[in-house]
């Protein structure tokens, strides 16, 4: 039996939560560009949520770029899907299964255009959600009387305008548009696409004015791992307990973040589904939690990746596991990168309970993470990520931050590579060739053909058209990778780590 408004009234909960009937019956109060796993899983959870609980009490119109057909999935499920939360909290396994019923409807741009149109006729229609991946915010030539617009920009400048017209610039008719595409300030660079297009398509004046001042371009971050679809083995054990099957079945992690920029009373009203769960975070300013995100969970992942990888371990929660690797990451986070990032905005106590939740990320054991993946363009996710927190701490302490430096010489070793007969470079680690998939790969190449190691380090550091300054400016830090990487080549990653981060703190207690 596939899941459906039909089949959950027949079915218990089975430890599955399931929606009310009267759910179905809430007005539609959101157009949402995007079907994808991230969207149903963090936006539509918390809208979900709310309304469960009483306070939202809307739901979703879902624009899809793809033709509709017959034997679409949202159309056979009524919009339902479920949603199974998996992960670690402070320490301990947790886990919960939701049927979400927040999706009224699923509409294509490319055959029903006209009928998403008739929405901006909804006086209930208040927001906007996007992700639209980020290529989707982005300025191109645009028809906004296309059926549709080819481009994001244009389909939300499309809508706008009906909304306008049909209300006759009514400035309560406004929307709140918040995109959840993954660039800084999406909002105000959306907005400012989206009035170059009205200018570019001869829009009258009195449209750009209430473009401008009835409707609020929130920027906004989000942050939850969606892998999506469950493994085949996880997909029957699901069905076996629910009773029904479904295609549209997804999995997430257990943490969720998705911070909304906005300090006006009014917006802070209509998005309500705040209030649903802590999650969701509206704020004046949201770039403290984009700093930590940035430093803490992405800038660790790229201090560790090629330490991880070179000494065997696959996955993050194979990595996790290890007891050397789990100290080294703990210390790089909790005295390295943490210390470094305070600020006015930002104390101590906050960047480290946001690594306590990172740690527990990291410890998911139903997220296969690769590390090989996190090395994707390894060299300037370094650079962005990495090297302000390192001259931070650097320049505060006046010490090296030995975490820093072993993940830095990792670094380096990893990207000691050959081009193959492909034209690609790959590197050598326990016996197996691996891809360097970097943009940069063949600069390091060079420098480990043509120089011994202490010269190599050398070179790589003082380039600061390379890095935006000269690392060597950093006090002990070239003595401190030279002696890393060596250790490194001479004894191996795996053994370093036990050495470094087991057998030394063993030491260090038994002399205390």
């Amino acid at each position: 039996m596939n899941l459906s408004r039909n089949s959950i009234a027949e079915r218990k909960s089975n430890g599955i939560e399931l929606p009310e009937k009267s759910l179905f019956d809430l007005p539609e109060k959101v157009l949402q560009f995007g079907t994808g796993v991230l969207l149903r899983g963090l936006p539509d959870y918390f809208i979900d949520k709310a309304n469960k609980k009483g306070i939202f009490n809307g739901r979703i119109v879902v624009v899809k770029s793809t033709a509709t057909s017959g034997a679409d999935s949202f159309d056979k499920q009524d919009g339902l899907y479920t949603l199974c939360v998996r992960g670690i909290d402070k320490g301990k396994k947790a886990s919960e299964n939701i049927v979400n019923a927040s999706i009224s409807r699923v509409l294509s741009a490319r055959n029903q255009w006209d009928e998403i149109l008739r929405c901006a006729a909804n006086p209930d229609m208040q927001i906007i959600i996007s992700n639209t991946t980020e290529v989707g915010i982005t300025l191109i030539k645009d028809n906004v009387h296309a059926s549709p617009p080819e481009s994001f920009p244009g389909k939300l400048l499309a809508f706008l305008y009906q909304r306008f017209k049909v209300f006759i610039g009514d400035i309560s008719k406004g929307m709140i548009i918040v995109p959840t595409e993954l660039i800084p300030d999406n909002g105000k660079k959306l907005e400012a696409i989206v009035l170059e297009l009205a200018h570019q398509n001869g829009l009258e004046t009195a449209f750009l004015d209430w473009l401008e001042t009835s409707n609020h371009f929130c920027n906004s971050l989000v942050d939850r791992i969606v892998p999506g679809k469950l493994t085949t083995a996880q997909q029957q054990e699901m069905e076996k307990a629910t009773g029904f099957s479904d295609e549209l079945m997804i999995m997430s992690e257990l943490y969720r973040l998705w911070a909304i920029e906005s300090s006006d009373k009014n917006v802070n009203e209509i998005l309500s589904f705040s209030d649903a769960d802590e999650g969701v975070v509206i704020a004046p300013d949201i770039n403290v939690f984009r700093e930590l995100k940035l430093r803490l969970l992405n800038g660790s992942h790229t201090f560790s990746c090629g330490l991880a990888h070179l000494a065997g371990f696959k996955t993050v929660v194979q990595a996790m596991d290890d007891p050397a690797f789990a100290n080294y990451i703990t210390k790089l986070m909790m005295e390295e990168i943490a210390p470094a990032i305070t600020s006015e905005n930002l104390n101590i106590e906050q960047a480290k309970s946001f690594a306590e939740k990172v740690i527990d990320r990291y410890r998911n054991p139903y997220i296969e993470h690769l590390w090989l993946s996190i090395t994707l363009q390894y060299s300037s996710k370094m650079k962005m990520r990495n090297l302000p927190v390192l001259a931070k701490y650097a320049g505060g302490t006046k010490a090296v931050p030995p975490c820093m430096s072993l993940g830095f010489a990792s670094h380096l070793l990893f990207m000691k590579a050959e081009q193959d007969a492909d034209g690609k470079y790959y590197g050598e680690a326990n016996g197996t060739m691996y891809l360097v998939n970097d943009d940069n790969a063949a600069w390091y190449a060079d420098k480990w053909s043509s120089l011994p190691v202490d010269e190599l380090v050398d070179a790589v550091i003082a380039d600061s058209q390379f890095w935006g300054f000269s690392l060597d400016t950093l006090p002990g830090f070239s003595a401190s990778v030279k002696k890393d990487l060596k250790n490194l080549m001479n004894d191996g990653a795996a053994k370093v780590l036990q050495t470094e981060y087991v057998q030394k703190d063993e030491k260090l207690a038994q002399a205390n």
